[in-house]
């Protein structure tokens, strides 16, 4: 980052680590931007700019704001049924995340059954009432992703019965997103919506749903270039909504364009303060030091570590515990400070993947400096989350954990003098991880399992087989800092100068307004003499 952008980026910063009052009281709030939305439905005239404004709010998973603007609808129009989906559809929340609580759910339940009683004036408005019906008809027993399901197969359904009406196919194109399974490779679930977008982004530009969906639709390393359009146009289009500022740095993140995802998520974390929105602000400061760990600048880095534990976000939101688990986490594991990362302690948290997060992290911190016994503690901790998530039929989690596990053993293994156990767990691993893709309540795994096993051949005295494995992390994770100094290191002891030099370069400018660190300081002397 240049000097420029760094006084750029120093005031919102600010914002966020020094504890400022957004603002200070001295400055008016600029006036709301959410998008454009029309929204065709029976309500009475008043309302209909209120109602408008609660369909943005929802394509920019504004829900607590969304819901207010919802009911507020329904109180000055009583004969509004199509209120009563927005409330419900609201009370669904993010729909690549956990779901409601069981009182939400209730909440919604009377919601629908008021919209029914009210009787909506038109066959698409009972339409789109009894599609998200779906979602909470039952809710005992079933998972999530099996109401996902359900209400994308409802809302296909909506949408092939009303094939003119935007709105109809732009959330049947959310929902059949969401759906998508992740262990996948073809994301036919996630391009049969993008095609679906793609065409409602040429008709409706200024939308904010349109450019947010096709985001999580290329939100998979082989197509996230496809998204950068519909990114770098989400911000501008409703920049007051924490999400929209935030989400753009999903495929930031994927192609590995680190400024763009700082400058992203600085903008949402100030945006998310000002408004009370804690859980956005956290999930936006994961991804900020996760951006700025690329880039070296360790120090800011630090400072949204100090900053983390304060922020007080809604702790049934998945995204409140895996941040706050994350963000140290990765400050120690990105610096390679071993010592540090083998100290960190396991929160309190409903979400058993959360702790492992931990647990890895200590593991690998132990291991790497030579306490055996606490890092197969860790170890042990692991696998009994992996258990408790199996019984939980949460199949996901209980795999990406796994993964954890086999790396952390690896890594425990070859603290002992087990080399040859350790290399077939790391692979174990690496094998693993390539069948399934990361979580969208994640820039990206703590760290990529094919950078563990380059390090591990490294050690063991193989670097032609360590640039290989680091080739492969910079498929689905490019320009990681990690990976490109092992790339570049493996390259330079197998004697492949012009691939080292290519790496190493690369290394260089990425980190060139960074901290100095000991990898830095070694890619410019060989840059140098080279």
């Amino acid at each position: 980052m240049n000097r420029r952008l760094l006084l750029l980026a120093a005031p919102l910063l600010a914002l966020i680590l020094g504890g400022a009052t957004f603002l200070a009281g001295k400055q008016r709030a600029p006036p709301e931007q959410l998008g454009r939305v029309s929204f065709a439905n029976s309500c009475a005239p008043a309302v209909q700019v209120k109602f408008e404004r609660a369909v943005a709010l929802l394509h920019s998973f504004w829900f607590r704001e969304g819901r207010k603007a919802f009911r507020e609808v329904l109180a000055q129009d009583p004969g509004c049924a199509i209120a009563t989906w927005g409330i419900a559809t609201a009370l669904v929340g993010n729909t690549f995340a956990t779901g409601p609580t069981p009182a939400q759910a209730q909440q919604a339940r009377e919601a629908i059954d008021r919209g029914r009683a009210i009787g909506a004036r038109t066959e698409r408005e009972r339409s789109f009432i009894e599609a998200v019906a779906h979602y909470y008809e039952p809710v005992a027993g079933r998972s999530h992703s099996a109401r996902i399901q359900s209400l994308s197969d409802a809302f296909e359904n909506v949408a092939r019965r009303f094939p003119d009406d935007d709105e109809a196919q732009i959330f049947s194109a959310l929902y059949l997103t969401a759906t998508q399974d992740p262990g996948d490779k073809t994301f036919a679930s996630a391009l049969k919506a993008a095609g679906i977008l793609e065409v409602q982004f040429k008709k409706h530009p200024e939308h904010p749903g349109v450019a947010h969906y096709l985001i999580h639709s290329y939100d998979y390393p082989p197509i996230a270039a496809k998204g950068l359009d519909a990114a770098r146009r989400y911000a501008g289009l409703a920049p007051s909504a924490p999400h929209a500022q935030h989400m753009p740095s999903h495929i930031f993140t994927r192609v590995g364009a680190w400024q763009d995802s700082v400058d992203s998520n600085l903008r949402s974390a100030a945006v998310a303060k000002a408004q009370n929105e804690f859980g956005d602000q956290l999930h936006a400061m994961d991804y900020l030091v996760y951006a700025l760990l690329q880039l070296a600048r360790d120090d800011d880095a630090r400072r949204v570590v100090e900053e983390a534990p304060g922020v007080r976000g809604p702790e049934q939101v998945r995204s409140t515990p895996y941040a706050l688990a994350a963000i140290p986490a990765r400050y120690a594991i990105e610096r390679g400070a071993w010592k540090e990362a083998a100290q960190l302690q396991p929160q309190p948290t409903r979400f058993p993947f959360t702790a492992a997060i931990t647990h890895f992290a200590r593991a690998l911190g132990a291991a790497r400096s030579g306490d055996v016994a606490a890092a197969q503690a860790s170890v042990d901790e692991l696998a009994r989350i992996v258990e408790t998530l199996k019984a939980a039929k949460d199949d996901y989690w209980a795999v990406e954990v796994e993964v954890q596990r086999l790396g952390a053993a690896a890594w425990t293994a070859w603290a002992a003098g087990r080399r040859e156990g350790a290399l077939k767990l790391m692979r174990a691993a690496a094998e693993l991880e390539d069948k399934s893709e990361k979580n969208a309540v994640s820039p990206g795994r703590l760290v990529p399992a094919h950078e563990l096993l380059g390090d591990m051949l490294m050690e063991n005295g193989k670097p032609a087989d360590a640039l290989v494995q680091y080739k492969m992390s910079q498929v689905r994770d490019p320009n990681r800092y990690r990976s490109l100094y092992g790339a570049g290191a493996a390259a330079a002891q197998s004697g492949n100068r012009d691939e080292a030099r290519y790496y190493l370069a690369r290394l260089a400018e990425l980190a060139r307004s960074g901290e100095p660190r000991a990898e830095t300081e070694k890619v410019r002397r060989y840059l140098a003499a080279n």
